[in-house]
């Protein structure tokens, strides 16, 4: 970390007071660049799903403040590289897509991407490109010839996604092998086609940054420059993105923004000031007052977190609906009209068992964990815990509704129609 240090340029002086840096090729020759004029810089997301989720915004926060500091950035779309699969920090082999899920999945990516970054023609304006566009036109033997003598095996061998695989005995196949290759070319070849001289990404992708920051110097005789973030995780050691119901998709058809909103303010407290920081976009003497905060008042800055994350990508008003959703729920026992909600009918309300609609609602993962949560006073309807295994029988009805919850967080909507 470089935490402490004061740049001359504005891009890495707010990358540093955020916490967003962890190692660079050469960032005081980055720093003299940033000074001198526009730099361009990039990063890539591969589409292995029709949306992002959580663990990707630290990524494009990165390219927020290249472009907020005066800079251009452009998001890569991996057409071409996500038919390899990238291997890093992976035991096994991902599925391989079709050319149509690719696709499609990028269709789905593309849109957040609008709620954080402007395009257009202009010189700072953000770009997208797909690196489809070159890699599915490379003839193998001639990319070998012109690009494979700068890679040794030798080299390669000693890199983090590879090493994962040797020394776990997981196979690594050789298409696998090709990807750092392939992304080292995308650098050579956004370098040629829009003057891109900086590549971002995680400190996961230090070892591929790097081998494109060399294939520049030895083809095209340039100095061009790598940038990598920490990983984040939580106080507790958890991967950032991930809830116990899966991803924390940026999509609001996958990830409604009332969990959005939940997720960030559910955060642990320890988290609060690096989340603050990192994604929203408060000045940082807002952000060191807000992690000053204790006891019961630190969950004023949780709700702060995430009014501003929510607003960031689903835009004010989904941000002021998902609050006060929360409020009337959580603080005034209402049901609150964001909550994720099923439908059952009122004549089949009475020979339909509790635990099924906690099932359908996505509450509980199976009968089993459902029966835990009664044993434990968990499982509740309408906020009343559920003693035994039952039916619902309408006396369970409030204006229409039945409120369910899993604990004080979690909770669902069943209406009746």
């Amino acid at each position: 970390m470089t935490a402490g240090k004061t740049y001359k340029s504005d891009f890495l002086n707010v990358l540093d007071e955020r916490g967003f840096i962890a190692q660079g090729t050469n960032l005081d020759g980055l720093d003299e660049k940033a000074v001198a004029g526009i730099v361009t810089g990039y990063i890539g997301f591969d589409a292995t799903a029709p949306s992002l989720h959580a663990g990707s915004l630290l990524q494009i926060m990165l390219l927020y403040w290249l472009q907020q500091t005066g800079h251009r950035p452009v998001a890569l779309m991996g057409g071409g590289t996500t038919k390899v699969g990238d291997p890093t920090g992976k035991d096994e082999q991902r599925k391989l897509l079709t050319d149509d899920d690719i696709e499609t999945n990028i269709s789905g990516i593309k849109d957040v991407f609008q709620k954080f970054l402007t395009f257009g023609d202009g010189p700072t304006d953000a770009l997208m490109v797909n690196n489809n566009d070159w890699l599915s036109q490379l003839g193998y033997i001639e990319f070998l010839r012109d690009y494979g003598i700068h890679f040794t095996i030798n080299r390669m061998l000693t890199f983090d996604s590879v090493k994962l695989r040797l020394d776990r005995e997981s196979p690594m196949t050789f298409l696998e092998f090709n990807y750092m290759l392939m992304q080292a070319y995308d650098f050579h070849e956004l370098l040629n086609r829009c003057n891109c001289t900086l590549q971002l990404g995680g400190t996961d992708q230090w070892g591929n940054i790097v081998n494109g920051v060399e294939l520049c110097r030895r083809k095209d005789s340039t100095e061009v420059f790598g940038l990598t973030t920490p990983l984040l995780t939580t106080a507790s050691g958890k991967k950032m993105g991930k809830t116990e119901n899966g991803a924390v998709w940026l999509n609001a058809d996958m990830f409604s923004p009332y969990d959005y909103w939940q997720y960030w303010r559910n955060v642990e407290d320890a988290d609060v000031v690096k989340l603050l920081a990192r994604f929203t976009t408060l000045p940082m003497d807002e952000v060191r007052r807000l992690g000053a905060l204790d006891g019961a008042e630190i969950n004023e800055a949780k709700k702060m977190l995430a009014n501003e994350a929510t607003a960031l990508l689903h835009g004010p008003e989904a941000a002021k609906s998902a609050a006060e959703t929360a409020q009337k729920t959580f603080e005034q026992g209402g049901l609150g009209g964001d909550l994720p909600t099923i439908k059952l009918s009122a004549t089949d309300l009475s020979a339909s068992p509790v635990i099924d609609q906690f099932l359908a609602a996505g509450l509980c993962a199976s009968k089993g964990e459902a029966r835990r949560h009664i044993k434990a006073g968990a499982l509740k309807l309408n906020d009343e815990p559920v003693r035994e295994e039952r039916n619902f029988t309408t006396d369970d009805i409030r204006d229409g509704a039945i409120k369910l919850s899993i604990g004080k967080k979690k909770h669902a909507i069943l209406r009746l129609t």
